[in-house]
């Protein structure tokens, strides 16, 4: 039995049959540097219509994966089902894809850098972030805990924005610690280039209804959480949008050493109350401008 405390065991590291990693069904060397990930698995469809030279398809349940090129530049989609808990799947595995070495099963000597960019859909919780704009998420606040369980938590977010923020809201001691990470400067500064764009602090929420402030027939713990949050201050930062997976990808590629940034449309006003069905040309024209962004200057 293999003795090295760093050789990753057969329960730790799932390889399937053909050689893929177990969720994902993507092989090493089918991953390309720069990867966009998207929620839905039609999206993929969509961000790949614009590839040429398709190389790599890959489907196992949520989880549909294309790898080919946009402007010369080799770019993969993923896409991630909905939650923090498939993040944890899809960028562990992502990371063992180019910093693991599947017939040793030990970390490879040379580290990979990857760029993530999520392309996402958000709802709005401040008046003036209008219906149809963008949202780059300079900071994302986890209230799904899952960075918690990682050893060097810590080392890769914000203490003081954390306390800050749970002192201001009166955090219900029965939900679990959120966590506060910012995203790649450089990534976000190749993004921020279009007027559409505004730059915020995004909540990724462990859910839709309840952990969103949403009352279909279930009651709140925290009936003015909504409320508390929106006027939250951070020095000159405030709390702009709700989604449900930036807090994972940019914790999870800070302590894996990789380069994360999101950027959602915003398709809903929460403070308004009102929202945009038809988003789709929004969010096209968003994945355009990624795409474009993502591969200037790096053919």
């Amino acid at each position: 039995m293999e003795t090295n405390k760093n050789y990753i065991e057969a329960s730790e590291l799932i390889i399937n049959s053909d050689g893929s990693v177990f969720h994902l069904h993507l092989k090493p060397g089918e991953l390309a540097d720069n990867i966009i990930l998207v929620g839905d698995p039609g999206r993929v469809d969509m961000v790949s219509s614009y590839f040429s030279d398709i190389t790599v398809r890959a489907e196992n349940r949520e989880f549909r994966s294309v790898t080919g090129k946009y402007n010369g530049v080799p770019l993969t989609v993923v896409s991630t089902g909905i939650g923090t808990d498939n993040i944890d799947i899809v960028v562990n595995e992502l990371d063992a894809l180019v910093n693991v070495d599947f017939e040793t099963r030990k970390a490879k000597s040379e580290h990979k850098r990857l760029n993530i960019v999520r392309i996402g859909t958000s709802g709005s919780l401040q008046p003036e972030l209008e219906v149809g704009s963008w949202l780059l998420s300079e900071t994302a606040i986890g209230f799904d805990g899952m960075l918690n369980y990682y050893a060097g938590r810590n080392e890769v977010v914000d203490l003081d924005f954390e306390e800050k923020f749970k002192t201001f809201v009166n955090w219900n001691p029965l939900l679990t610690h959120p966590y506060v990470v910012d995203g790649d400067v450089e990534l976000l500064r190749k993004l921020d280039t279009d007027k559409r764009i505004t730059r915020g602090t995004t909540i990724s929420a462990p859910g839709f209804y309840g952990p969103q402030g949403r009352v279909i027939r279930l009651f709140l713990a925290d009936p003015d959480i909504n409320t508390k949050i929106s006027a939250f201050r951070y020095g000159e930062r405030k709390i702009t949008n709700y989604e449900m997976e930036c807090s994972a990808i940019y914790g999870l590629s800070k302590m894996l050493g990789h380069s994360a940034a999101t950027v959602c449309a915003i398709i809903a006003n929460r403070k308004a109350g009102n929202s945009n069905a038809d988003y789709k040309p929004s969010v096209q024209a968003l994945v355009e401008h990624v795409l474009d962004k993502l591969t200037a200057n790096n053919k």
